[in-house]
């Protein structure tokens, strides 16, 4: 039964996921709105495009939401996968969206801390250039690179 309910969900999304689905919803309530004079827009009128837009968004939601599951399951089983054939890697990742809120937290703290890390090494090696392309060119090494204990370069090549 899941198998049908899996293959039924993830063809309803597949087909209300195009464009020529949305433009039958719109002619639909075109039509629906023309028709409001031939009723006199009284109140049974109303009550079918409410009652059918109801229907219509309470089933969708199931359906979109189990398609969602599933694709995030697949998702996660395949970064899983990664994780685990990649020497090196943590294979105390593998799993994490199943850990408590607070493993998670401290998991991200983690990465934000390695992002970081990554930013002022980046940040350095880019002043580290900056100072070397000045000291090849004769100009002046940049105050930051200086601060750093890196040689400002001679000023006997400039002619002066």
């Amino acid at each position: 039964m899941l198998d049908v309910f899996h293959r039924l969900s993830a063809g309803i999304t597949r087909v209300v996921g195009t464009p020529w689905a949305l433009l039958a919803a719109f002619l639909l309530i075109v039509i629906w709105a023309l028709t409001g004079p031939m009723f006199d827009f009284s109140d049974t009128w109303q009550l079918a495009i409410n009652t059918g837009t109801t229907i219509v968004t309470f089933l969708m939601v199931f359906v979109i939401q189990a398609t969602q599951n599933r694709e995030a399951k697949v998702t996660q089983l395949k970064l899983d996968e990664l994780i685990r054939a990649v020497d090196g890697a943590r294979n105390e990742l593998i799993a994490l969206e199943e850990a408590s809120h607070e493993r998670v937290e401290a998991q991200a703290e983690q990465f934000r801390d390695i992002a970081a890390s990554a930013e002022t090494e980046e940040r350095i090696d880019e002043l580290e250039d900056s100072a070397t392309e000045a000291a090849a060119t004769g100009q002046e090494v940049p105050s930051a690179a200086r601060s750093r204990g890196e040689p400002a370069p001679s000023s006997s090549g400039s002619g002066s």
